[in-house]
């Protein structure tokens, strides 16, 4: 099956014609000095109306129907050490990004009901753009984060739960707008990295490093303005996985099929089901090299009616390597043993006893992305109003590679390279188009009502085959470009969508927001393949399939007094399956199908009810969060069926409730120091499982019990500022309850290859040298503390280093 570019371009061009409409609101627009969307300090948080303006201050209580917690520009130079965009999100109340190192390109995005495998349940824009990668629901379709350069950044808001018609039902779980610099006069900016930290797991104890460099430039122009990002990162990432074994049971391995390597410097530990295991090598040592460069060009048609285009290129280069502790009585280095190798590598024999070592193989990947967005907006002031973004997000090249080594000496990096699996999803992508108005009662005054209306359009294609089998691996694992097919999926889907929303001024003190969203979904010319056994080889074709849903949503607020704001907001959302959900390859006991093409939308309702209270220079605000999820989309097995069959299904019942503190204090104790913060618990349980009752009761994965961040700033004085924050995020399991055992198989939660607690601090001291030049010197988890997201470890303490030049 091959990829064509022609229905997403079709589809990017049709919408551009949709500007003359634009243009005609923007016609009898009144020549007042307005200022237009595109340079509005904060894009529309969820209903187009929002305002804010502040380094880090939550959205008007009663304009929004959702918590809008924000962080800006100054907010990430002062306190943030991070050379990516996902890491500008890591103090905001309920979030956290699991950015396992500095480049990860898996950095899912976690908020407050959903888990860091969740990819889809989440969604993120930049400047209107759509960075969620909806083609899984994994982690491994994490945001394309590496779109944006952090010093690009304006500011970021993130938006709690599925309370906007505005958004699709992706967005159950929380929105995150990045806005990015748009210049009103001549600047540049060049910015130097370094980061370095001494990591210590088992047998290695070694220095992983990096540097990161960014350049903008940017000019307004007349009528005409433009913004030139160009971002380098270079990152040696620690080990993110552990070779671990059990001794064989049974008789002892036969002469000549072992080889000894008792003299190795091999690491015993108790895993995270409490049993004995040793280490005996490291691999997942990525080496990544990133380049961003990306254009953003704006015109001003006239005071009312703006135009951006966006050009966005990204490529990532990684090389994984890895290292073995074995040593046989010669000193060689054994990489691997395994009934897949010859005598006399089945075996390695550690003081008297024989292991099999999973292979310690590298790896490579190469990437090619490319992003083009269209914003056509208007800014009237009066009655009407519009705006068109439409994107389309084209992953040109896309190569992941791995090598088989073919015995034990061989590391897969020697003279003789052997044979190995090349995966290409090369073709790979999506694109949106939305279309947008607002209607105001009273035209430019205070609005009685204020209506949200529009249309969205959106395609996601998967296309991936994997080259190469056990019996048949691909020639050369660098350089081969086919190979014997080992597997291959392909899909689309495709959501219409058409939504209304009223923002009625009820009273003075009084804002009702009641709007709903319909949605058309069809998933079409879904296959894939599997060589598996020379029996199972078949090609399998799916149906085209579709569903329609209507989700209401409802917001009601009341300023009580000038300081006190309550609000409760209800929203449904529905969040579709996945291409990859649907049609990824299958692999099951007696060629059983583990993909699922039938799966049923996850249907969520969820409601938020909130305090908000504003003192003199403390704000101040609670929320207490409810999800009630149907077919939930989990990765479970099914026990009414035999064979069991594991896979993602349909779950029916699971519910999520938690309580949320965050405030914002400002002067506190001493003028200049400021302290925000904020605390969260959250319980998630399986209510209803007709598939594995036994889950029945038991808690829902990678959620944590309790969440808090806590960051202290202080402004020294004009050029010195000094930051302390904190993270904590509490127990949470890394798998479903094992109902064989009748327990959760992590009793032993804070080892590596668990999903573990932190504790952690980080700090930075920005100092400025002068008009122009600005240093930092920061450090991450401060204590050293060591924590692991299922296998990975996250980074020890890291140092940063920065020089920054502002023209």
């Amino acid at each position: 099956m091959s990829y064509s570019h022609e229905p997403r371009h079709s589809a990017l061009a049709a919408a551009c014609l949709c500007t003359i409409h634009l243009a005609a609101l923007a016609q009898t627009a009144p020549a007042t000095d307005v200022t237009t969307l595109a340079q509005a300090p904060l894009a529309a948080a969820a209903d187009g109306v929002v305002v804010v303006t502040g380094a880090r201050t939550a959205a008007p209580a009663a304009r929004v129907p959702s918590t809008v917690e924000s962080v800006g520009a100054q907010d990430i130079a002062e306190n943030i050490n991070t050379v990516t965009s996902a890491g500008a999100l890591q103090y905001l109340p309920s979030t956290h990004v699991r950015e396992r190192y500095i480049g990860d390109r898996n950095g899912i995005l976690v908020m407050r009901v959903n888990s860091s495998t969740s990819s889809a349940q989440t969604t993120v824009y930049a400047d209107g753009l759509l960075l969620s990668n909806f083609l899984n629901n994994s982690f491994s379709t994490a945001p394309r984060w590496g779109m944006v350069s952090p010093d690009e950044i304006e500011r970021i808001d993130i938006l709690y739960g599925p309370f906007s018609a505005l958004y699709p039902g992706n967005s159950a779980g929380g929105v995150v707008n990045m806005s990015t610099r748009t210049p009103t006069k001549f600047e540049a900016h060049v910015k130097f990295d370094l980061f370095t930290q001494r990591f210590k797991e088992y047998g290695t104890n070694d220095r992983f490093s990096g540097g990161h460099a960014s350049a903008s430039l940017g000019n307004a122009v007349g009528n005409l303005s433009y913004w030139l990002t160009l971002d380098h990162l270079d990152n040696q990432g620690h080990p993110q996985t552990f070779g671990n074994t059990v001794a064989k049971t049974g008789a002892p391995a036969a002469a000549g099929t072992f080889t000894d390597v008792s003299g190795s410097a091999v690491y015993r530990d108790i895993d995270t089901a409490g049993r004995p295991r040793i280490i005996v090598s490291t691999t997942g040592i990525d080496h990544t090299v990133q380049d961003q460069a990306k254009l953003k060009l704006g015109y001003r048609f006239s005071p009312a009616l703006s135009a951006t285009y966006t050009l966005g290129y990204w490529q990532n280069s990684s090389e994984g390597s890895v290292d073995s502790y074995l040593r046989d009585t010669q000193g060689r280095t054994v990489w691997n043993a395994g009934a897949a190798l010859a005598n006399p590598f089945k075996f390695v024999r550690i003081d008297g006893a024989d292991y099999t070592v999973s292979t310690a193989a590298p790896s490579r990947s190469r990437s090619e992305h490319w992003m083009h967005g269209l914003a056509v907006k208007t800014a009237t002031g009066g009655a009407w109003d519009g705006e068109l973004i439409a994107s389309l997000y084209d992953q040109q090249k896309d190569l992941s590679r791995t090598a088989t080594p073919t015995n034990g000496f061989d590391s897969g990096e020697g003279e003789v390279r052997p044979g190995g699996q090349l995966t290409d999803a090369s073709g790979t992508g999506w694109h949106n188009i939305d279309l947008r108005g607002t209607w105001r009662s009273n035209g430019g005054g205070a609005p009685a009502h204020t209506l949200s209306f529009g249309l969205h359009h959106d395609r996601y294609e998967l296309s991936s085959v994997t080259y190469g089998t056990a019996a048949a691996p691909i020639a050369d694992w660098l350089t081969s470009t086919t190979g014997t097919l080992n597997t291959n999926s392909f899909g689309k889907t495709q959501t219409r969508a058409v939504y209304l929303q009223d923002e009625w001024a009820l009273a003075p003190h009084w804002t009702l927001v009641v709007g709903g969203r319909q949605e058309w979904w069809k998933a079409f010319d879904g296959s894939n393949f599997n060589a598996g056994s020379a029996a199972a080889q078949r090609q399998l074709n799916y149906g085209d399939r579709s569903y329609s849903h209507f989700s209401p949503k409802l917001h009601l607020a009341w300023q009580t007094t000038p300081t006190l704001a309550l609000r409760a907001s209800f929203g449904k959302g529905v969040r579709y399956p996945t291409v990859a959900e649907m049609f990824q390859t299958f692999n099951g006991p007696n060629n059983i199908r583990t993909n699922d093409p039938n799966l049923q939308p996850e249907q969520v309702r969820s409601s938020e009810w909130v305090v908000q209270k504003q003192f003199n220079d403390l704000m101040l605000r609670g929320s207490y969060f409810y999800e009630d999820k149907r077919d939930a989309l989990i990765s479970q097995t099914d026990v009414t069926v035999t064979p069991n069959i594991s896979s993602i299904q349909n779950v029916d019942k699971v519910r999520t409730q938690g309580v949320e503190i965050a405030w914002q204090a400002s002067n506190l104790g001493w003028r200049g120091f400021d302290l925000n913060g904020s605390v969260t618990y959250a319980h998630s349980l399986i209510i209803e499982n007709r598939r594995n009752p036994g889950l029945e009761g038991t808690v829902q994965p990678r959620i944590p019990d309790w969440r808090a961040t806590l960051v202290g700033t202080w402004h020294v004085n004009d050029a010195a500022t000094a930051s302390l924050s904190y993270r904590f995020s509490g127990r949470q399991h890394n798998a479903l309850f094992n109902t064989a055992t009748k327990q959760y198989n992590d009793p032993n939660p804070n080892v590596y290859g668990a999903v573990s607690h932190y504790s952690v601090f980080d700090a930075k001291l920005s100092y400025k040298l002068g008009p122009q030049w600005t240093t930092s010197l920061g450090v991450n988890n401060l204590g050293n503390f060591k924590y692991y997201v299922n296998p990975n470890p996250y980074p020890q303490r890291t140092w940063f280093a920065s020089l920054r030049y502002d023209l």
